[in-house]
């Protein structure tokens, strides 16, 4: 799960993190009252998204200006304006696609003297089960660039959890931003706090770009991106308050109301599995066929009728599906149950393109029974090489 970024930088302060004083915006009236709030002299307004690249992104709409998704500004009327002019406005970056996103929320914040411009990231580095520290001297770009460019400009590190943050660690991390005199202090506390709250509230990644050294020497986050572990929300309920719903793709929204795993792609065939990796050997052939998966779909081992009827609903509400792939292995989930689940599902939402069904495992023929006597058009498919070939055949 993703936040905002006054939400995060909200998270950092609680938790001693140094950050600028700001104000969030979420309606237009307020604007002028929360950047009087603020001392200036520079005021910043950002639009909140969950994107990143809103500094060099466009609005769709003329009326909202033609300086991107961060603004700089020298009163605080002119912020007050900026942030009407964003709000209620769509915000194109190149995370956002051609589609954008909407602007619903606004943050002012005071500007800051930037001496340099550093970046810090800590993620879950699964190759070694640790929290890894990211820490770079080329803040205020894209990490892939650096990487790609100038990858010996890119130093890691990672946490063993048996003896957990130490102070060598923060040395590690100012050694590697090139830091000096009081800077290196404050980056051992920082190093510290950063890494208490990332393993408190079950983080996957806390972003901080830039961190910048301000021209009297001192550490500042000008910039945070954070996402959850969304399995571990149930025990962090101060992290799920900040979920904003209005940010996530409406399906994928959906799926999560009914424990249904479903990732939205670009393709034209729709894809319904139950299991993970069988779900991307589905996605895997049909790219090996020459066309693209719609969506990821994980119904689970012990999907219900009601599961896969609400799967169908999902799928079919993608304008861009030209056909259904359903790939399911009877294991704990047995097929008949499946199969009942298709027929409803294709009765209730009045099926119209193609339909190629795999099953195989516990009651395979009462399932396949089901289906040929349901009086749908459902194609049957013996093998998932066969069902690809079947479904990629229906749409050419």
């Amino acid at each position: 799960m993703n936040i905002h970024e006054y939400q995060a930088k909200e998270l950092l302060r609680l938790y001693g993190v140094p950050v600028a004083e700001g104000r969030a915006v979420l309606r237009a009236e307020d604007a002028k009252t929360a950047a009087a709030e603020l001392d200036g002299p520079v005021w910043v307004v950002k639009a909140q998204i969950h994107a990143g690249g809103r500094g060099k992104g466009f609005f769709k709409e003329a009326d909202a200006g033609s300086d991107g998704g961060v603004r700089i500004t020298r009163t605080a009327e002119s912020a007050a304006i900026e942030s009407r002019r964003m709000l209620g406005r769509t915000l194109i970056t190149h995370q956002t696609g051609a589609e954008g996103k909407l602007v619903n929320r606004i943050y002012i914040e005071e500007g800051a003297e930037i001496e340099r411009e550093l970046y810090l990231a800590l993620l879950i580095d699964r190759s070694k089960s640790r929290v890894s520290f990211v820490c770079s001297t080329e803040g205020g770009m894209d990490i892939e660039q650096v990487a790609a460019t100038q990858p010996d400009k890119i130093k890691t590190f990672a946490i063993d959890p048996a003896m957990g943050i130490q102070p060598f660690h923060g040395r590690r991390a100012a050694t590697a931003l090139k830091l000096e005199g009081k800077s290196i202090k404050e980056c051992m506390s920082l190093i510290k706090n950063l890494y208490k709250l990332f393993v408190e509230k079950d983080a996957e990644l806390l972003e901080v770009n830039p961190l910048i050294v301000t021209r009297s020497g001192h550490l500042k986050c000008l910039d945070c991106k954070m996402a959850f572990d969304s399995n571990a929300l149930y025990r962090n309920p101060s992290i799920l308050a900040l979920r904003d719903e209005s940010e996530e793709n409406p399906k994928e929204l959906e799926a999560s109301k009914h424990d249904l795993s479903y990732i939205a792609l670009d393709g034209e065939i729709g894809c319904m599995v139950n299991g993970a990796g069988l779900a991307m050997a589905t996605m895997d052939i049909i790219k090996l066929r020459g066309f693209e998966p719609a969506n990821f779909l994980d119904i689970g081992g012990g999907a219900t009728r009601e599961k896969v009827v609400e799967a169908f609903k999902i799928i079919t509400s993608d304008t861009n599906v030209k056909g259904i792939l359903v790939n399911i292995f009877g294991g704990i989930m047995r097929c008949d149950i499946i199969a009942n689940g298709i027929v409803d599902a294709a009765k209730e939402v009045k099926l119209e393109v193609p339909l190629v069904v795999r099953l195989e495992g516990t009651n395979v023929e009462k399932g396949k029974k089901i289906i040929s006597e349901s009086g749908l058009n459902v194609i049957v498919a013996d093998n998932l090489g066969d069902a690809a070939t079947k479904i990629v055949a229906t749409i050419r």
